[in-house]
């Protein structure tokens, strides 16, 4: 990462290189120890081909190569734009660009500042005015002094309390650039997700309108029939509870597909009424090989573990700055110059001033802050391996759920499509036997409904393929795309 090379960059000389590799023994090991390796992410295997649905068995490439650009594999020219669009406008992930931005530039200034030893220069130029002794010379003398001078201070990192102060703000920020990637593949993944949401929604609410208008064209016939006897009050009151009941659901949905088109706009970087129109299912591809890492990989690719990992580093470090605060504290201080009443006299031998001191300081008496600051650091250090750990387990389980989703949805779309088929075909049936004059138009009604209702559980479930396989591909912790690049 950037910031172990702004470590590198700070040039020290050997007698402070072996200083500050004596406090390397005061922290704690800074990688976490190894995480389990399972044999496979499931409870259960996850077959290498999905069931064959919508015409797709998808292929699950284990240890394939990451694919970087994976939202492109759904082959919509618009989506790829959206998703371009919101990692160059998305103002939640430019204010974390620029945190980032921010946290390399302190990590500078503090290798700067504590790694090489300080040199300032000063200047004085003064008129003066003191009161003389009485009957002794004038009773007032006026002088002008000058002084020009450097000054010097090093701080010997005796017990690494420096260099571990260093490497805690360089893991930390590691951490925050792990949390930028992280950020920038939940913004891909959400945008597309939010696409086929949108696409989904506004598929249903058609569906359920058309739904309505069947149920309400029944309603009206079961009312005629009742008003020449042929059918019951009943009949009159089940039908229009059915079509109010369709009628009711409706607006809800109407309310969730606009919101998921505002979600949209706000993803991509813009207000809700600059929200863009909803693409259809049908518009995209399902990606048919999706690359599955193994586990060890996996580890390596995702970012919430990495930076987990660089907390577990940089809570190592405060265990060791912690540990170093105890011990002596030693720093030089020089400075050199010339001072003198006249301008002309100034930086002359006569002028020469200097002074050198050596400094050390050993903390003695505290209350006990010192130790508690310490058992402080340790604490946060084991709590820091902890989440590391869980960050491993959840890892492997958000894997394990996608994988294991995707098979069902390629199930659950395939028995879909295979409901909807069969009610299409008896829609046609029943209304071809309708216009020979066979049965009595509502039976059509009600065949038709009930290709609907299966058509809509169809586009549930086809959109519920398409978003869990971004879920897989945000879950294997793909390389992350590269930032602002395009202009």
């Amino acid at each position: 990462m950037k910031s172990a090379n702004i470590i590198r960059s700070a040039r020290v000389t050997p007698l402070a290189a072996a200083l500050i590799l004596a406090g390397c023994a005061l922290a704690p090991p800074a990688k976490p120890p190894a995480p389990p390796a399972p044999e496979h992410y499931a409870a259960q295997p996850v077959p290498a081909d999905s069931a064959k649905a919508d015409g797709v068995t998808q292929h699950f490439s284990l240890g394939a190569r990451p694919v970087p650009e994976w939202w492109r594999l759904y082959g919509n020219d618009t989506l790829d734009a959206w998703v371009d669009e919101g990692l160059r406008n998305n103002p939640s992930l430019a204010a974390t660009k620029h945190t980032l931005e921010s946290a390399h530039q302190l990590l500078r200034a503090q290798v700067g500042a504590n790694m090489l030893p300080s040199i300032d220069a000063g200047g004085q130029a003064s008129r003066q005015r003191a009161i003389g002794f009485p009957d002794i010379g004038p009773p007032t003398n006026l002088y002008d002094v000058y002084a020009g001078q450097l000054q010097l201070s090093y701080n010997f990192d005796l017990f690494g309390a420096t260099r571990h102060g260093i490497e805690q703000s360089a893991a930390q920020v590691d951490q925050q650039s792990y949390e930028f990637d992280a950020a920038k593949r939940a913004l891909a993944a959400n945008i597309v997700i939010a696409a086929i949401n949108a696409a989904s929604l506004a598929e249903q609410v058609s569906a359920s309108e058309h739904l309505s208008a069947l149920a309400h064209a029944q309603a009206d016939i079961a009312e005629r029939s009742y008003r020449l006897g042929a059918a019951s009050h009943d009949d009159v009151l089940t039908a229009q509870q059915e079509a109010a009941s369709i009628d009711a659901s409706i607006p809800a949905l109407r309310t969730q597909a606009l919101r998921a088109r505002h979600a949209l706009a706000v993803l991509i970087g813009r207000t809700p009424d600059q929200a863009p129109s909803n693409l259809t299912l049908s518009q995209l591809q399902l990606p048919t090989d999706v690359p599955v890492s193994v586990p060890s990989d996996l580890l390596q690719q995702r970012p919430d573990v990495l930076a987990a990992e660089a907390a577990v580093h940089a809570a190592s470090a405060q265990v060791g700055v912690a540990t170093a605060n105890l011990f002596p504290h030693i720093s030089l201080s020089a400075s050199i110059g010339s001072a003198a009443f006249k301008p002309a006299n100034l930086f002359t031998a006569a002028g020469s001033i200097w002074g050198a001191g050596l400094s050390l300081t050993q903390p003695i008496f505290h209350g006990g802050a010192l130790l508690a600051q310490r058992k402080a650091a340790i604490a946060s250090y084991n709590a820091a391996l902890a989440n590391y750990q869980q960050a491993v387990l959840n890892a492997f389980q958000n894997v394990a759920d996608t994988l294991t989703a995707l098979n069902q949805d390629a199930l659950a779309l395939q028995s879909a499509q295979n409901a909807a088929a069969t009610a299409g075909q008896s829609f046609t049936d029943i209304d071809a036997r309708y216009r020979l004059g066979a049965i009595a138009y509502p039976a059509t009604l009600l065949s038709e409904q009930h290709w609907q209702n299966a058509k809509l559980t169809e586009i549930q479930a086809k959109a519920a393929r398409l978003s869990d396989t971004a879920a897989l591909y945000q879950a294997m912790g793909m390389p992350p795309p590269t930032m602002f690049a395009k202009k």
